[in-house]
């Protein structure tokens, strides 16, 4: 790896940074608040750097 691959975070995760629910962040996911990629298995991840340009 080159160090250039962006950090993908978990539900859980990214639950924890804004202080909700995993919940939440799923809704926002599919509201289009927020994007999200699939890990072969079909689990949503999403990329460190949106999600902490939302947090502001």
């Amino acid at each position: 790896m080159d160090g250039t691959a962006e950090r993908l975070l978990t539900p859980p995760e990214v639950a924890r940074l804004f202080g909700v629910d995993p919940r939440t962040v799923t809704r926002w996911a599919r509201e289009g608040r927020l994007s999200s990629t699939r890990t072969p298995s079909g689990q949503h991840r999403y990329r460190e750097g949106e999600v902490l340009a939302l947090r502001g």
